[in-house]
């Protein structure tokens, strides 16, 4: 089994397969959930010390933390998506 990776910045990256949803971090229900997940010990900081700009939801309840844009990410997912042409269906 092959693993794609999404870079979420600085070295950094996460299994694309396993991204649930990738959200602005702005508003108070995600704030709530970013605490929620640092109390569980499921948030993981991505960003270097940078301010957050987007936060990954993974499948396994963790909460990932990126100082790229969720639009930069949507990006690079969706490129990552479509270059993948390795014949398998």
């Amino acid at each position: 089994m092959q693993y794609r990776l999404l870079h979420v910045g600085f070295g950094n990256m996460v299994v694309s397969d396993r991204v649930v949803g990738i959200i602005s971090p702005s508003s108070a229900p995600i704030k709530r959930l970013k605490e929620e997940a640092r109390g569980a010990g499921l948030l993981v900081d991505a960003t270097q010390g940078r301010k957050t700009r987007s936060v990954l939801i993974m499948d396994s309840n963790h909460v990932i933390l990126s100082a790229l844009q969720p639009e930069t990410l949507a990006h690079r997912f969706v490129e990552e998506e479509e270059g993948d042409g390795d014949g398998e269906e």
